[in-house]
């Protein structure tokens, strides 16, 4: 299943949907259709079907992509993809980019200035609330089937269901915990009992996943996988130090059938790049990515995903094609707070004495006629460095599918084994046990790959939790991690760090730290009476 959505895509329209925009975290997906409940659950085959819906839900906004037959109404059908929202929430709230649009709400998130009404933030709660009532539905129905094969699919849909509720703990915090599907309104649960809720889901469902699955499909890694990252946010959000928990199910991860890509199929040095070009489904860098979402440019259209970053980090005097798209749309840039996590690496400067090359490749910056100072945010594409990191092109240089190169192809990965590498060395400094050896041995792979020799390689002296902050931000960057990142490092609210217009001034400045998680939407309150505004909206 090496583009598992475009196996189903026509399938799956006829399976669950949702046409109306969701009041709370219990939904009743319905059909548009004639093909009934019973038609998709007739059979495990089927059932293959609608599991394909769960992951595509991650990836596409619809029944038609990439518009029409939405399924969130109230917002641009693009705006509301998943991992579009989770790079508006999690990356433009940060040091990692700037947007110049003027969307009403967008300014707002790099501005840390957001009310809750915020229509990306609500957008993102009913984008998880909907996979929450897919996975529900599909739990319930798939019940029936009994033979292994389907008990496998039965896991795979907790896993994303975990999932969706991994995101909801770190964006809001306080949400209905709902496990069925029902018309009651939900209750309000806590953080701690949502936390327990995935803990235990994972656990369980660990050595009911497949030892190994199809691309684009989770096995028993990705429950490890999220369990290490569950396990080191567990002192941020419950209070509760589980870095050794962190430890062993890192460790769990490495020393499975998972590997770094090393391919340098563009003989440039380093093989960090193929890891966001259009063929990293099948280059190398398949190994690597342990839980994705898949994009396919002619199979399924989105206006999200990596079409979104690719076209919307375009402008200026960067050429469309050298990214293989069509165009650009002059929105999204960096800051120079995260140039500046390369400092130690520059090779080239321009007369002003800013920095135009490195030595470390993962510092893929496009600086021709781009200021390194921000001035201006909106409308001025030129004014801070553009981001070349996610492309079109496949790692050989030819062109992906879509060859009139309006969708891409290229995969997000949502989990790989890079950041497992960097959640171990972190745990280890913050106390949590392994071996402090390992941790630099880890991390050197990962900049031995990004400089194509050992040059970049550190020492057991340098591993202190502000270098790997920082490394997390050069290895990680507009991956969906940073927010939560910094949240941990208690930097995202607080003025001990700050970057380019924070909390809306040039210079940056603090924020109050009830912004460390977003509002319920204001909608959601209305319709139900169980349910609390997270404190400070």
């Amino acid at each position: 299943m090496r583009k598992l959505i475009n196996k189903f895509t026509v399938g799956i329209a006829l399976t669950l949907s949702v046409v109306s925009c969701h009041d709370d975290l219990d939904q009743l997906p319905i059909d548009p259709d004639s093909f009934t409940e019973q038609d998709v659950f007739a059979t495990t085959e089927e059932a293959k079907g609608a599991l394909a819906k769960l992951y595509a839900s991650l990836a596409l906004t619809g029944q038609e992509g990439p518009a029409g037959q939405a399924d969130i109404s109230g917002i641009d059908e693009g705006f509301s993809q998943y991992t579009r929202m989770l790079f508006n929430l999690n990356e433009l709230t940060t040091d990692h980019s700037v947007v110049g649009w003027g969307d009403p709400g967008l300014p707002d998130l790099h501005n840390l200035s957001w009310s809750s009404s915020n229509d990306f933030s609500e957008a993102m709660y009913y984008r998880l609330g909907q996979e929450v009532s897919f996975c529900n539905s599909f739990i319930s129905n798939a019940a029936p089937l009994t033979d292994a094969e389907a008990q496998t699919f039965i896991a795979e849909a907790r896993f994303l269901r975990a999932f969706a509720y991994y995101n909801l703990i770190d964006l809001y915090a306080n949400v209905p915990l709902t496990t069925e599907v029902s018309t009651a309104l939900p209750t309000q649960s806590n953080r701690s009992e949502l936390f327990t809720f995935v803990e235990s889901e994972l656990l369980e469902i660990q050595e009911l996943l497949a030892d190994s699955n199809e691309y684009g499909r989770v096995d028993k890694v990705a429950a490890w996988a999220l369990l290490s990252r569950l396990y080191l946010n567990a002192e941020s959000w419950i209070g509760e130090n589980k870095y050794a928990d962190c430890i062993t199910y890192s460790n769990n991860v490495i020393n499975s059938a998972y590997s770094l890509n090393t391919t340098d199929l563009n003989g440039n040095g380093s093989a960090y790049d193929e890891l966001f070009s259009a063929d990293n489904d099948r280059n190398g860098s398949q190994n690597e990515f342990i839980f994705t979402a898949n994009f396919d440019g002619v199979q399924s259209t989105t206006y999200g995903g990596t079409t979104f970053l690719i076209h919307a980090s375009i402008g200026g005097s960067m050429d469309p094609l050298a990214s293989g798209v069509n165009g650009g749309w002059a929105g999204l840039r960096t800051t120079k707070a995260l140039v500046s996590k390369f400092e130690s690496s520059i090779t080239g400067r321009d007369s002003d004495g800013n920095p135009t090359a490195w030595a470390d490749n993962r510092a893929m910056f496009y600086t021709d006629g781009q200021e390194y100072e921000i001035t201006t945010i909106a409308n001025t594409f030129t004014d801070g460095y553009a981001v070349t990191k996610f492309s079109n092109v496949n790692g050989d240089g030819s062109q992906a599918n879509d060859t009139s190169g309006e969708f891409a192809d290229t995969d997000i990965p949502l989990i790989r084994l890079a950041e497992i590498y960097l959640n171990y060395a972190e745990a280890a400094v913050r106390g949590g046990g392994g071996d402090l050896n390992t941790a630099v041995s880890l991390i050197n792979q990962l900049r031995a790959r990004a400089y194509g020799n050992n040059s970049g390689n550190v020492s057991i002296s340098d591993l202190s939790l502000g270098f790997i902050l920082n490394e997390r931000s050069r290895e990680l960057y507009w991956e969906g991690l940073r927010r939560t990142d910094l949240i941990r490092f208690n930097q995202f609210t607080t003025d001990t760090y700050l970057w380019p217009f924070k909390g809306g001034s040039s210079a940056g400045n603090g924020v109050e730290s009830f912004r460390e998680i977003f509002p319920l939407p204001t909608n959601v309150i209305s319709i139900n009476p169980n349910l609390e505004q997270n404190q400070g909206y």
